[in-house]
């Protein structure tokens, strides 16, 4: 099959966000298998954030050794199969120590997808991040609105987490074996490597607008099934409280499939920082929704919200020109995806010890911060240097 190098990337996302998001749909069963509390089950899932972060700072010379499809198919391939052994885990211990291995690899896959987006945009002069993104919120709400249902029928986690990882890997192995590492980009810089990747101060506005997107990402992937089943006197049907997840992601998902022209027309700093004041409504709604419905619609806007602006500050990173495009996607990845995982114990323990509402009261100063980092962002879009090859057609057959 001819499939265009975008197209890989965006299954690679995809994929990656369809076994995760097949295991966060069942976090409630995972939390009566492990028979946790709200703060214990945050702790456990504290596993994949520890991991993230140890890989984010050292794994950009193995992945520059490694080459795009090599990765990809240790990183795409490889988490899938650590999330659909966790149903069968008897402890939180051993939930524990399976995230931690999954976040090693998920934040090697982080890198490699980032900079290889961003390298194809450089090779097309045509944007990719945002839709790069929207198919991993795409893949969350497929699987969400996939887990709603499952769910209903009474399927077991075991089976449910479990063909979620057969279809990754029918899919990935035939998506990622034609993938090859894109050329770098032209005048960045060619240097070496460093071994570890740490943010700079030039980098600390941009890892301050990734910390406002992915705390409300993860307020809203990790949580939002346990708010909908503990935040109201009369308990909702499954159905009804998996369905704050769906719309998260779905609308997260075409917020970021829709995002590049928008961000071509209003400029990258007035698009993110309208997202982020629509989240920061979206995120009161939650914690303030005397009904059932008024939440949902608060879902909504916090997946609206937190869609584009991640996206935005990868590629503002990705262009600096002081270090490798790698070091400093792997340092705003390292600040950035480590917050997306931190969010669930953070969040529970505000739920534990006051109420589940006040976690998402709890995000609005961070999205304020954020609002005012987007100063950093560019005002206009960058034009298309001239003399680009044409952008490669997507035949599936």
């Amino acid at each position: 099959m001819k499939i265009a190098p975008h197209i890989r990337i965006y299954a690679c996302f995809f994929l990656f966000a369809f076994s995760l998001g097949a295991l966060l749909s069942r976090m409630p069963d995972l939390q009566t298998h492990l028979q946790v509390t709200e703060g214990q089950l945050g702790l456990t899932l504290i596993g994949m954030s520890i991991g993230s972060l140890i890989s984010l700072t050292i794994s950009a010379p193995l992945i520059e050794r490694l080459g795009a499809r090599t990765t990809a198919l240790i990183t795409v391939l490889g988490t899938a199969s650590l999330y659909a052994i966790i149903p069968w885990l008897p402890s939180a211990v051993a939930v524990f120590i399976t995230l931690f291995c999954a976040g090693l690899l998920a934040g090697a896959l982080e890198i490699n997808l980032n900079v290889e987006t961003d390298r194809l945009e450089a090779q097309y002069g045509r944007r990719y991040m945002n839709r790069a993104h929207g198919s991993w919120s795409l893949g969350f709400f497929i699987t969400a609105l996939l887990g709603a249902g499952v769910r209903q029928t009474g399927m077991s986690m075991e089976l449910h987490v479990g063909l979620a990882a057969a279809v990754v890997f029918i899919v990935g192995i035939t998506m990622i074996a034609g993938m090859t590492t894109a050329p770098h980009r032209p005048n960045m810089h060619t240097g070496d490597t460093p071994r570890f990747a740490f943010p700079n101060l030039g980098l600390l506005p941009l890892c301050m607008i990734g910390i406002a997107a992915f705390l409300i990402e993860g307020a809203g992937i990790d949580w939002s099934t346990i708010y909908m089943r503990d935040a109201f006197a009369t308990p909702v049907e499954p159905f009804v409280g998996g369905l704050a997840l769906t719309l998260f992601s779905g609308f997260m998902a075409a917020t970021r499939l829709s995002a590049d022209p928008i961000v071509e027309r209003f400029g990258p700093r007035a698009t993110a920082t309208t997202l982020l004041m629509l989240a920061a409504v979206g995120a009161v709604a939650v914690a303030t929704a005397p009904m059932p419905w008024v939440s949902l619609v608060g879902f909504a806007m916090l997946g609206i919200g937190c869609s584009a602006v991640y996206p935005l500050a990868v590629s503002a990173a990705a262009q600096r020109t002081d270090r490798p495009s790698s070091v400093n996607v792997a340092a705003l990845g390292q600040v950035t995806f480590v917050v997306f995982f931190l969010a669930p114990p953070l969040l529970g323990f505000v739920a534990e010890h006051l109420h589940i509402r006040t976690s998402y009261l709890v995000v609005l100063p961070v999205i304020v911060a954020g609002i005012i980092a987007c100063r950093s962002l560019g005002t206009k879009a960058v034009a298309a240097p001239a003399g680009l090859p044409p952008e490669p057609a997507t035949p599936l057959g």
